[in-house]
């Protein structure tokens, strides 16, 4: 990794051709980009955080291609990961952004988004994403070869090269998807069991409990026990001490914003939940704006630094010009065509609510957010990626612009989240075009092919998103307790800001100011701000998979080895995105059957009566069943007696 770009030398050869974009590769991708697009976006709905899908997509493909295929080429199962992995992340930006228009129209303000409208927002902002990384590619990626190291690019690249595991990589991530899928269906298909446990002593406001979902467990799993310590640090400051403050100080006082009823006649007939959506959610999108903001001004230097330099790598004129294979990227005439076209698309396309001026803005701030994206997925990961803040930043800035210029009201407000979506979308598929083109570079891909693929595999995922987004509002409803969509909810709330002075300000800014804290004492904002927002009992669930990580990160090499170690922790985090995959999917599936009303004929709990103890119990059984399967496909997995023949 020390060399230089120059002296790098790939896994294939540039003078060796292997099949790349094949039917197959490109069948196999499409299939995936929709399962992990429709996945991601059910999980990000759920508990604003999204998940990368590069490495599960590229067992898969490795596994599906080598193994059942019989046919060996490392070139064509990185196409596949290269087309899945583009729809999780165009999945990604959508939902940070996008539900706010569905809770609009929830609420009379707007007309509710048309299927095309969000197809051609997602469509347009992921081909802009990856246009505008056609020509940061040499820069970024094969000029700081040695010093980004895009961490899942790199893993990605790993996971490939070592192609005689990936029969029992692949059959992991089908074991957590088909695991899931069951564990969904007796949840909330069947509803054989409830999916939530809560327990509250008498005379305390507070309240504690656990969900029991696989794919909430997973999270955990993958983000480690720091991150899942942090939001439920959040969870357990807004149920267990604010509520039981707004509870005890406020008992007679109405409640926002209902000035006939009081906090306390709210509380009895509610529990903490009432409490929650009146006080502690806009608590908690004061903190997630502030933290976005924070980590976006933290990274300014960085951000700076990174467009000087790649607009500095682009114009310098000394590198010698290859018409290698591995050289090759999509004609910079077409990339600067395609982007003028998309602009403009935006602009003259009724169903896409933005002026000229928004389209202005969306070019100028997605270029350079593609900049900065593509820089900080090189050294911090995608999962530290600030789009969110990025998503901030440009949502005050166009909402202002807007109202300045005359565009208020619905007309602005929907304006302003469109284009915060294209921005959002575009950042997002930065980062991923990023670590797909690292992995390429490293085994020897064709860039070219690989940026076809990414632009198959956003056509595939804008063309099922809108769909996938109204079925999950359709069954679950966004912004409720099954899909909180904290991430969207907080996008509505600054627009609704900046455009009227209707928010109950003193509770944003006591979050603004318990971020700031947070910050302060040296713990990361974003995701103790998440926790703050979100349930305390989707965040507990999040933490126990954050302790079975634990467990396994503390185990003693001297026991079991080194290599041993690192393949449970691996297998884990395989089996944990099936999981998220598995469940996903059957949310979307359930969500389906409510839409042809399918879903009463099989829900059994009508049928079920006993004491509430039991019902606990049930559920505990249930979940203690999740975390066994976890175990058993990771610590507790059989060894294969080729693994040292892997170890090259």
């Amino acid at each position: 990794m020390e060399k230089k770009s120059n002296e790098f030398k790939p896994y294939i050869p540039a003078d060796k051709v292997t099949p790349e974009l094949t039917f197959t590769s490109i069948f196999m991708g499409i299939i995936l980009a929709i399962i992990f697009g429709a996945a991601n976006a059910y999980l990000g709905l759920r508990v604003g955080m999204t998940v990368s899908a590069s490495i599960p997509a590229a067992v898969i493909a490795m596994g599906v291609i080598r193994v059942l295929l019989k046919r060996n080429s490392i070139l064509e199962s990185n196409v596949v990961q290269t087309i899945g992995s583009a729809g999780e992340s165009l999945a990604a930006g959508t939902i940070f952004t996008l539900p706010a228009l569905f809770l609009w129209a929830k609420e009379g303000v707007t007309d509710p988004p048309g299927i095309l409208e969000i197809t051609l927002i997602s469509l347009i902002g992921g081909l802009l994403g990856i246009f505008f990384m056609v020509p940061l590619r040499n820069a970024l990626i094969v000029k700081e070869h040695g010093t980004l190291p895009y961490p899942e690019g790199t893993a990605c690249a790993e996971i490939l090269l070592a192609g005689e595991n990936g029969g029992a990589n692949a059959s992991t991530v089908f074991a957590g998807m088909g695991f899931a899928a069951l564990f969904k269906l007796i949840i909330d298909g069947i509803k054989a069991v409830p999916g939530e446990i809560a327990f509250r002593v008498k005379g305390f406001a507070g309240e504690i409990g656990t969900q029991i979902y696989p794919a909430v467990m997973s999270v955990g799993y993958i983000c480690g026990f720091r991150i899942s310590s942090y939001m439920f640090s959040g969870g357990i400051l807004s149920w267990l001490v604010l509520i039981p403050l707004i509870v005890l100080f406020g008992e007679n006082i109405a409640i926002y914003p209902n000035p006939d009823v009081t906090i306390g006649e709210v509380f009895a007939a509610e529990g903490a939940y009432g409490i929650w959506g009146s006080y502690v959610r806009y608590i908690g999108a004061g903190a997630l704006a502030a933290g976005g903001i924070i980590s976006l001004i933290k990274s300014l230097p960085l951000i700076i630094r990174t467009f000087r330099d790649a607009i500095k790598s682009m114009s310098d004129k000394s590198g010698v010009k290859s018409n290698d294979r591995t050289s090759q990227d999509i004609n910079i005439k077409v990339v600067i065509s395609a982007i003028v076209i998309l602009t403009l698309l935006v602009w003259l396309i009724p169903a896409i609510p933005v002026s000229l001026l928004g389209a202005f803005i969306i070019v100028v701030f997605g270029f350079f957010f593609a900049t900065v994206s593509s820089r900080m997925v090189g050294l911090v990961g995608s999962s530290n990626n600030p789009v969110s803040g990025m998503a901030i930043a440009t949502l005050l800035i166009s909402t202002i612009i807007l109202k300045f210029t005359g565009a208020d009201g619905a007309e602005g407000m929907t304006a302003a989240i469109a284009i915060g979506s294209i921005i959002c979308i575009v950042a997002a598929i930065a980062g991923d075009t990023s670590q797909d083109l690292k992995t390429g570079y490293i085994l020897g891909s064709t860039p070219k092919k690989q940026q076809i693929g990414e632009i198959i595999g956003v056509v595939a995922a804008a063309l099922t998103i809108g769909a996938t987004l109204y079925l999950l509002d359709n069954e679950m409803g966004f912004g409720t307790d099954a899909l909180p969509a904290p991430q969207a909810t907080l996008m509505k709330m600054i627009v609704e800001g900046v455009m009227s002075a209707d928010l109950p300000w003193n509770l944003v800014f006591i979050g603004v100011f318990i971020a700031i804290f947070i910050e302060i004492i040296g713990i990361p904002v974003l995701p103790f701000a998440i926790g703050v927002y979100l349930p305390v009992h989707l965040n507990a669930c999040i933490m126990v998979g954050g302790v079975i990580r634990l467990i396994f990160d503390k185990m003693k090499t001297e026991k079991i080895g080194e290599q041993r170690k690192k393949d449970i922790i691996n297998d884990g985090i395989l089996f944990s995105s099936g999981m998220i995959a598995g469940e996903g999917l059957v949310g979307v599936l359930l969500a389906l059957l409510a839409v042809f009303e399918v879903d009463k004929l099989i829900d059994i709990s009508g049928m079920i009566n006993l004491p509430e103890w039991a019902v606990n119990v049930s559920s505990l059984v249930v979940f203690a069943l999740i975390i066994l399967s976890l175990l058993k496909f990771s610590i507790w997995k059989k060894q294969k007696p080729v693994k040292k023949a892997n170890e090259k």
